[in-house]
């Protein structure tokens, strides 16, 4: 085992990580995401899921032809990687079902970050509040809003106006769309 893997920063080491990350292929929202992958065609290997230190404020990320990638330095408990993996899960998922989706398109970007948002749990009113942000009504889409133009800002394909305009052309008909869930969890 690397020396780096035990190496503490903000989060956890490497192999705490990828014990976290065995133990969410155990929970039910990821089990049915996995399984929508493969009735969709897509192989999802034993290394699909790794964790990583990304030296960066992020949980995770998905890496179109390698999977996902989890960032031991970011996360802490067991409750973070399994929203990092559902969250990514979702774009993978995107990627799955749909062969032409480019990640340097901001509009095909904005729609799976706005599923990924929606979908995985990340604007639950809990978490949000745990950020500090709380509001009675709605507040679960500007969540969602906030969360997608973080993301897309860093982009370097979408500029900041870029990323607002493809993210409200696409807002209803993404935010709408549940696949493979009936409705939104």
């Amino acid at each position: 085992m690397e020396e780096e893997s035990y190496k503490k920063s903000e989060g956890c080491t490497i192999k705490e990580c990828q014990d976290m990350i065995q133990r969410s292929l155990r929970t039910p929202m990821v089990k049915f995401l996995m399984e929508h992958m493969e009735k969709t065609g897509c192989k999802v290997g034993d290394n699909f899921i790794k964790a990583v230190n990304c030296n960066r404020k992020m949980g995770g990320g998905y890496v179109r032809g390698e999977g996902i990638v989890v960032c031991s330095d970011q996360v802490k408990i067991q409750d973070d990687v399994n929203q990092v993996v559902i969250h990514e899960l979702i774009h993978a998922y995107d990627e799955c079902r749909a062969s032409n989706l480019d990640w340097t398109n901001c509009a095909h970007h904005a729609c799976s970050e706005i599923r990924a948002g929606h979908l995985s749990g990340d604007c639950h009113y809990k978490r949000e509040f745990l950020r500090g942000f709380m509001k009675i009504r709605g507040h679960e889409q500007d969540c969602v809003r906030r969360r997608v133009m973080k993301s897309l800002i860093a982009n370097p394909f979408c500029s900041e106006t870029a990323a607002k305009d493809a993210m409200e052309a696409v807002w209803d008909i993404c935010y709408n769309d549940t696949k493979p869930f009936d409705r939104a969890p």
